[in-house]
C-alpha cells in the first residue's frame, strides 16, 4: 500500500461522497475535493467538507496511519492549522493542530471498493514483470489516452533539460550566443565525452568565445590545446606543430587555464567519434557560420537545420584520427544520425527555453521537427517497442525515455495516466 493510492481515491472519487462518517461517527459530505497539491504543505487545498452541520472550508491531508501525522512533525507546523479533514487508510490515534484542537478522521479502508484494490494489487505486485509494473497491459491502454500523456511527458523532459541552460545563463548574464555554444559543445562530446567538453567553460569565458568562435583554426587549436590533446612530444606532423604554435600564443594572449578541465576519452569509442575528430567538426561549423545563434533560432525545419550541421572537419583528419597516425583517407562529415542527436539534446531545448523567455509559443513548430526525427535505438526503447508500445518518432522516444526514468523506476503509476487508466479499470 502507497499513499499515492489514497491520493488517487481522493482525487477521482473512488469513494462516495456522502453517506461517509468520521471514526468518531459524525457524518461527512465532501462538498469539492480540491487543488491537488505536489509541493510542500497539505495534500489539497481548498477543498470543502461538511461535518455534521458544519460547512468547512480548507485544506485536505492524507497519510497511510494517522500517527504519520506526528512522524511528519505536522503539529508544530502552522502550515497544517488550516486542514479540515484527515484522511487516512488506518486511524491508529486522535490528531491535533498545535492549538490542541482535534481534526476529524476519515477512515478510507471501510470504504474503497474490493476490485480497485484488485487492480492495484495487479499493478504493483506484478512478480513476473521484468522491465516495467504494466508491461502486460500497457498495450491495452487507449491510444489517445498514451498519446495525450507522451505529448505531455515530453515536454517535461524539454524543461528537464533546460536547466543546465538556465544556469549557464545565470553565470554568463543573458549571453545566449555564449550559451549555445558551450550547449553545443557538450552535445559534441555525446555521453562519453559530454562532460569533459562541457567543462571547457571553466577556461573559455564569453569573451574569449567570441573572440575565437568565427576563426575554426584558432578554435580548434584551443579546445586541443585546453584538453591536453597537444601534449606529445613525439608528433612531428606540420599541422599538429601549426596547433600547438597557435595554442601556445593564444593561451598567454588570452589568458587561458587549464584547472578544472576534464581530459577526453579515447577508450572504447568508434575512430569517428574520437574526440580530436568531433572537436575539428565543431571548430569548422563555427568556421562556417557566422551568426550561427541567429541561423539555428530562426530556423523552423529539420532539413534546414540538417544543412546548417552538415559539415567536415579540417583537412589534416581527412587522413588522420588521431595525431601522429596516419589512416586511411575518408572525408570526416558529420553524420545525419549525429545531426538528430544534436538537434534531440541540444537544438530542440535550446529553441524552446528562448522562445519562452521571449513568451512566444512554439510547441507546434518543436514537435514537427523532433516527429520528423527517426526512433532513437537502445534498449529501453526496445522494450517498449515489445510491450506492444508504438513509437513512430524520436518524441515518442524522448518522452518514453522521460516515463520511464521518471514514473516507472520509481513506481510513480498512480502520477501516470497510464497507471491510472489501468487502475481505475470499470471501478
Amino acid at each position: 500500500m502507497q499513499e499515492d493510492l489514497l491520493h488517487f481515491v481522493w482525487k477521482h472519487k473512488k469513494i462516495p461522497t456522502t453517506n461517509l462518517k468520521t471514526t468518531d461517527g459524525v457524518p461527512v459530505t465532501v462538498v469539492k475535493i480540491g487543488q491537488h497539491n505536489h509541493k510542500e504543505g497539505p495534500d489539497f487545498f481548498n477543498a470543502q467538507v461538511r461535518v455534521g452541520e458544519q460547512l468547512w472550508v480548507g485544506n485536505v491531508e492524507i497519510h497511510l496511519k494517522s500517527s504519520d501525522w506526528y512522524a511528519h512533525n505536522h503539529e508544530v507546523d502552522d502550515n497544517y492549522n488550516s486542514v479540515i479533514l484527515h484522511v487516512v487508510w488506518e486511524d491508529d490515534v486522535s490528531v491535533f493542530r498545535n492549538d490542541n484542537s482535534k481534526i476529524p478522521t476519515l477512515e478510507l479502508k471501510t470504504y474503497i471498493e474490493e476490485k480497485l484494490l484488485i487492480n492495484y494489487e495487479n499493478i504493483f505486485n506484478a512478480t513476473d514483470a521484468k522491465f516495467i509494473n504494466c508491461e502486460k497491459d500497457i498495450n491495452g491502454v487507449d491510444d489517445f489516452v498514451v498519446n495525450n500523456w507522451l505529448e505531455r511527458l515530453f515536454f517535461e523532459r524539454l524543461e528537464q533539460k533546460t536547466e543546465v541552460i538556465k544556469e549557464l545563463l545565470k553565470k554568463s548574464n543573458n549571453d545566449w550566443e555564449y550559451v549555445l555554444f558551450i550547449m553545443l559543445l557538450k552535445s559534441f562530446g555525446l555521453k562519453i565525452n559530454g562532460d569533459s567538453f562541457f567543462s571547457l567553460q571553466k577556461s573559455l569565458n564569453a569573451s574569449t568565445v567570441s573572440k575565437l568562435k568565427n576563426n575554426d583554426f584558432q578554435l580548434e587549436s584551443v579546445l586541443y590545446g585546453l584538453l591536453g590533446l597537444l601534449e606529445k612530444k613525439d608528433c612531428v606532423d606540420v599541422y599538429y606543430i601549426k596547433l600547438k604554435k597557435e595554442y601556445e600564443f593564444l593561451k598567454n594572449k588570452l589568458e587561458l587555464s587549464e584547472v578544472g578541465i576534464e581530459k577526453p576519452h579515447f577508450f572504447k569509442l568508434r575512430p569517428p567519434n574520437f574526440p580530436t575528430i568531433r572537436l575539428s567538426q565543431f571548430a569548422s561549423m563555427y568556421g562556417e557560420h557566422q551568426n550561427l545563434f541567429s541561423k539555428l533560432i530562426s530556423e523552423t525545419s529539420l532539413e534546414d537545420l540538417y544543412t546548417i550541421f552538415t559539415v567536415s572537419a579540417s583537412e589534416y583528419w581527412d587522413t588522420h584520427y588521431s595525431f601522429g597516425k596516419e589512416s586511411k583517407k575518408s572525408k570526416k562529415k558529420i553524420t545525419k544520425k549525429f545531426i538528430d542527436l544534436i538537434v534531440i539534446n541540444t537544438i530542440i531545448p535550446f529553441k524552446f527555453y528562448y522562445a519562452k523567455s521571449l513568451r512566444k509559443d512554439v510547441n507546434e513548430e518543436l514537435l514537427n521537427i523532433i516527429s520528423k526525427i527517426d526512433t532513437e535505438d537502445n534498449s529501453r526503447i526496445n522494450n517498449f517497442k515489445k510491450r506492444g508500445v508504438t513509437v513512430p518518432s524520436a518524441k515518442d522516444s524522448q518522452a518514453l525515455l522521460q516515463l520511464y526514468n521518471g514514473y516507472c523506476t520509481k513506481n510513480k503509476c498512480l502520477q501516470c495516466a497510464i497507471g491510472v487508466n489501468l487502475l481505475k479499470g470499470n471501478t
